[in-house]
């Protein structure tokens, strides 16, 4: 479904949504009580400017009595099989995003990945699969990364733990274009990286990702991604405790002044193993 087509169907979505709970003479105060968000969630459901998560739209079915109309909807709208079913919602909210801040402890982020880098790693969580699949997967990242490319793109801070820049996936010639890629991307003015040293020792968050990420008419919301799951959290207070961890490996890491020689070092010394080899 095409991304003009997603949003109408969205907000024909929210529409539904208002009618139903008009019909059933519920504010949205009362409504969002009784599916444990606020009224002000409805509301944003209801303009399309927030999309629910699947357990919200099952208890509306619920309350609303609407015999499972908005899980079934959701589940048509959400299901884009380029993504996994838990990332979903979250790569729908990038898009959304005026402002995405990111840790990760041992890979790059998917917005700054190369496409040999995405092959790499997808074929590595996916060695039995076709090339089709492989190369769904491929397109589906870059279009993700494509944000970055736009002139309304979001403001884009990383924290990058130095492990991301020596384990070499793809080999050689792959992890110095990947350096090489993030390092351009810095000196365009893309993207803030700061790179994490293995000298910092234990850090919040450690072997974990997380994804924060801010809105114009919306609450902020955090992302975390555990083995073949992922948390959409929207709740005001743990994302105020996720931006506070967000803060804590911001201090501990080097500035983006001292990173960028860092992840230029790391890449040219990619080239010269790829040299030797």
């Amino acid at each position: 479904m095409a991304n003009g087509s997603r949003m109408a169907a969205w907000e024909h979505w929210g529409a539904e949504l208002k009618y139903r709970r008009e019909l059933a003479g519920l504010t949205q105060g009362e409504l969002g009580r009784r599916v444990f968000v606020s009224g002000g969630y409805i509301g944003q459901f209801e303009q399309a400017i927030r999309k629910p998560q699947l357990d919200v739209a099952i208890r509306i079915d619920e309350v609303l009595q609407t015999d499972g109309f908005f899980e079934r909807a959701w589940r048509k709208l959400i299901d884009d099989k380029r993504y996994a079913d838990y990332f979903a919602a979250a790569a729908d909210l990038e898009r959304l995003a005026t402002k995405i801040c990111e840790f990760e402890s041992m890979i790059t982020p998917g917005l700054l990945q190369t496409s040999a880098y995405t092959r790499a790693l997808t074929l590595a969580n996916n060695p039995f699969a076709d090339d089709e699949y492989i190369e769904d997967r491929v397109r589906a990242r870059m279009d993700r990364a494509g944000i970055l490319k736009e002139a309304t793109r979001p403001e884009y801070w990383v924290v990058l733990h130095e492990a991301a820049l020596r384990v070499p996936v793809g080999g050689s010639a792959v992890m110095a274009a990947q350096l090489e890629h993030i390092a351009q991307l810095m000196r365009e003015r893309k993207t803030l990286v700061q790179v994490l040293p293995f000298a910092a020792g234990a850090c919040a968050q450690m072997g974990k990702s997380l994804k924060l990420m801010e809105f114009e008419d919306a609450p902020p919301t955090a992302y975390t991604e555990a083995v073949y799951s992922g948390n959409l959290l929207d709740d005001p207070a743990v994302v105020k405790r996720a931006q506070g961890t967000y803060d804590l490996l911001r201090a501990a890491a080097l500035s983006t002044e001292a990173s960028l020689p860092l992840i230029e070092s790391a890449a040219e010394d990619y080239r010269r193993c790829e040299t030797t080899t």
